[in-house]
C-alpha cells in the first residue's frame, strides 16, 4: 500500500460529483480537492448560506444545492433536480447527539447517516454513471443492527450505540447495494470509506458541554487533520477498486490509505444487509430502481 494522497487524484474534468455535507470538515476538503482536479462539484448542504461560503473558499466549478437528509421530501426534491452525476459521495453525518427525531419520525442518527442517504442513492441511481461512496467509521465495530427497533423507540436511547448502529448500517447498505448492482448488470460500483479519527466539527456537537470538551481535547492530542481524513473518500471516489471495497488508513486511524480489512463480522453479514435494505425501503418509501 503506497502513501496515497490527494496529489495522486487523476483529472475529473468533465465529471460531476455530489458531496453531501460539503460545507465543513471532511466534506469540504473532499469537495475542494475534487474541484481542484476539474470536477463540477455539487455541494449538497442543509444550510445553503454556509454552502455558498464554502463554495467561495473552494473556488473552481461548484454548485450549492439544498439537501436536508432529515427530511425525505427534501431528499426527493434534491434528486429530482439532478440530471446526471458520475460520483455520489454520501459524506454528511451526525455523531453521538442527544435523542431527536427527523421530520419523518426516525431517530436522528440512523435517519441522517443511513436512511437519508439510502433514499438519496436510490432516487439518484438511474442517473449515476460511476460509483457511490458512503462514508462509514471505525465505530461501526461497536454497532449492532436492531431490525425490530431501528429507531430506538422500544429501548433506552444510547447516543454512542446509536451512532455505531448507523455506521454499521452504512457498510451493510454498501454491501447490499453492490450485490443488487451486480445482479442487475450495472457498471456502477458501491464502495465505502472511513477517515480514521479525524478532527471535524462532529466532535463539537455532542450536546454535552463536558463531553464536547473531552472530545476537543482529544482532537488536539490524537486526531488527524481533515486533509488526511478525507483521503479515504477521495481514494474511494477515484481509484479503480472493486465494488464493496472498504477504504481507510492501514492502522485504523493512521498510516497509508487504501483498501482495508477492518470490517466487523456483522458488517459482512449478507442476510442482515438484505433485511436492513428491505426495512429501509419500507421506512423511506424508496426501492432499488434498476
Amino acid at each position: 500500500m503506497s502513501d496515497w494522497t490527494a496529489a495522486d487524484l487523476p483529472s475529473f474534468a468533465g465529471r460531476t460529483v455530489i458531496v453531501t455535507g460539503a460545507n465543513s470538515g471532511l466534506g469540504l476538503v473532499t469537495a475542494q480537492e475534487l474541484a481542484r482536479v476539474g470536477a463540477h462539484v455539487v455541494l449538497a448542504v442543509r444550510n445553503t448560506a454556509k454552502g455558498e461560503q464554502a463554495a467561495r473558499q473552494i473556488g473552481g466549478d461548484t454548485e450549492v444545492r439544498e439537501l436536508d437528509l432529515q427530511d425525505l421530501a427534501s431528499v426527493r426534491a434534491f434528486a429530482d433536480g439532478v440530471d446526471a452525476v458520475d460520483v455520489l459521495i454520501n459524506n454528511a453525518g451526525i455523531m453521538a447527539v442527544p435523542y431527536a427525531l427527523t421530520r419523518d419520525g426516525f431517530e436522528s442518527q440512523i435517519g441522517t447517516n443511513h436512511l437519508g442517504h439510502f433514499a438519496l442513492t436510490n432516487h439518484l441511481l438511474p442517473k449515476i454513471s460511476d460509483r457511490v461512496v458512503t462514508v462509514s467509521s471505525i465505530m461501526h465495530m461497536f454497532g449492532r443492527i436492531n431490525l425490530n427497533d431501528l429507531n430506538w423507540k422500544a429501548r433506552p436511547y444510547l447516543a454512542w450505540p446509536a451512532y455505531g448502529q448507523s455506521k454499521l448500517a452504512n457498510l451493510l447498505f454498501t454491501k447490499e447495494l453492490q450485490r443488487r448492482l451486480s445482479a442487475a448488470g450495472s457498471p456502477v460500483r458501491a464502495v465505502a470509506a472511513h477517515p480514521g479519527y479525524s478532527a471535524t466539527n462532529l466532535q463539537g456537537q455532542t450536546g454535552s458541554r463536558f463531553g464536547t470538551r473531552i472530545w476537543l481535547a482529544n482532537n488536539r492530542l490524537f486526531a488527524t487533520k481533515p486533509e488526511y481524513g478525507a483521503r479515504a473518500s477521495l481514494y474511494a471516489a477515484a481509484e479503480d477498486i472493486p465494488g464493496d471495497t472498504f477504504v481507510g488508513p492501514r492502522f485504523a486511524s493512521r498510516g497509508p490509505v487504501g483498501p482495508t480489512p477492518i470490517r466487523s463480522p456483522l458488517a459482512r453479514d449478507g442476510r442482515t444487509a438484505t433485511a436492513l435494505w428491505e426495512l429501509s425501503e419500507q421506512l423511506t418509501g424508496t426501492a432499488f430502481p434498476l
